[in-house]
């Protein structure tokens, strides 16, 4: 099949356009709900046509950076960001990284104890008592009898999503939801089998206990224990991993 050369060329015009637009709607020199030129001044002002405009003000809405709006009021609008839309884009990159063995599980338990020892201190500043009923109710859910592993591991989620959000602090919240949507999903999956689940609970009760004492020195050292067993439960279910491989090679 022949290569679309000049398909190519307008791809890249369109990226560098958007990336400009992109660019003055960050630093602000475009303001959030102000109406962009049409596709036909933009193409004038950039030199290119008016496709080529489309496809870069497609790059923006997918990011949702603009908004299109029809009737005689419409156009083009530049959108607040949305944190949780920009994040969950690097939530996907961050998934797929831990997935090809880009980064290891020191250096996610790493990165998580740095970020999350952030959050424990602020959330003992700033909890709510919904915060903590939140974290409470994972709690309970986690003693019964009755989640499956993934709702078990769901659960575990939800329940750093409710640390995160108690530390009340939005661009942490940003960093944070990499952390927790991506890198513990992954993580959990893989050591559903091997940890104990009364022992998750316990350190959830325990990190529970320290936020509403607002005890930021306790809080980070159950965070500190609890990740240590996550990597300690993550080395078994590998060691497990490799044993059944080996035991089905040599059958093999």
């Amino acid at each position: 099949m022949p290569i679309e050369y000049q398909d190519v060329v307008r791809t890249g015009v369109a990226r560098q356009v958007a990336d400009k637009i992109r660019a003055a709607i960050l630093d602000g020199r475009l303001k959030i709900d102000e109406r962009l030129p049409t596709e036909e001044e933009l193409a004038r002002s950039f030199g290119i046509s008016r496709p080529t405009v489309r496809e870069a003000l497609k790059r923006l809405a997918a990011q949702n950076l603009v908004r299109s709006q029809r009737g005689p009021s419409g156009g083009t609008f530049v959108s607040r960001p949305d944190p949780e839309g920009l994040s969950s884009a690097i939530t996907g990159a961050a998934t797929l990284l831990v997935g090809v063995g880009a980064f290891d599980i020191d250096e996610i338990i790493g990165a998580r104890l740095e970020t999350e020892a952030i959050c424990c201190r602020l959330a003992c500043e700033r909890r709510s008592d919904a915060d903590l009923k939140a974290m409470r109710a994972e709690v309970a859910l986690q003693r019964s009898t009755t989640p499956t592993d993934e709702e078990f591991c769901a659960s575990d989620v939800r329940f750093h999503r409710s640390l995160v959000k108690a530390a009340g602090n939005g661009p942490l919240s940003l960093m944070m939801y990499t952390v927790v949507e991506a890198f513990m999903p992954i993580t959990n999956m893989i050591v559903s089998q091997v940890r104990e689940r009364k022992k998750v609970a316990d350190f959830h009760q325990r990190l529970a206990d320290a936020i509403e004492a607002r005890d930021a020195a306790g809080a980070t050292s159950v965070l500190s224990e609890l990740l240590a067993y996550l990597r300690d439960s993550y080395a078994v279910s590998l060691k497990r991993l490799a044993e059944r491989e080996a035991k089905r090679a040599a059958r093999g």
